[in-house]
């Protein structure tokens, strides 16, 4: 429960991640407790986006935009705040570069169709 704790905070705090905390609590509960792994796919918060990273489907490619966005806002703000140390500056530069990758090399997740009514053009009429 430590990781999921962790991995929410990460969902508010910018310099902490969410993913790798919910990616491990999950492999943690997943060798321990059947129903906390189930409750952490089935979160109503993150379970969806858990699920389909743990299960290869991928992140639809608007919600990895949103996270580059977010990634790199937060890093600059971060990087603006500690501007007179070069070397912590570089440090978060290359991390985001890294994760940055990571998730441009996520295979974006495919919407899923929605399914039309068939409908019957013919004339009913007797």
């Amino acid at each position: 429960m430590f990781f999921v704790g962790l991995g929410f905070l990460g969902a508010f705090l910018p310099v902490l991640p969410t993913t790798p905390f919910l990616l491990l609590s999950l492999w943690f509960f997943s060798r321990s407790s059947e129903k906390l792994k189930n409750w952490v796919l089935t979160n109503r918060l993150f379970g969806s986006y858990i699920s389909n990273y743990y299960n290869g489907q991928g992140i639809p490619k608007r919600i990895k935009y949103y996270t580059l966005i977010l990634l790199w806002g937060a890093i600059s703000c971060s990087a603006w705040a500690v501007r007179d140390k070069a070397w912590l500056v570089v440090l978060l530069m290359v991390i985001a570069t890294c994760v940055s990758i990571h998730i441009v090399r996520i295979k974006p997740k495919k919407p899923t169709p929605v399914e039309m009514p068939v409908t019957d053009n013919r004339d009913e009429r007797i």
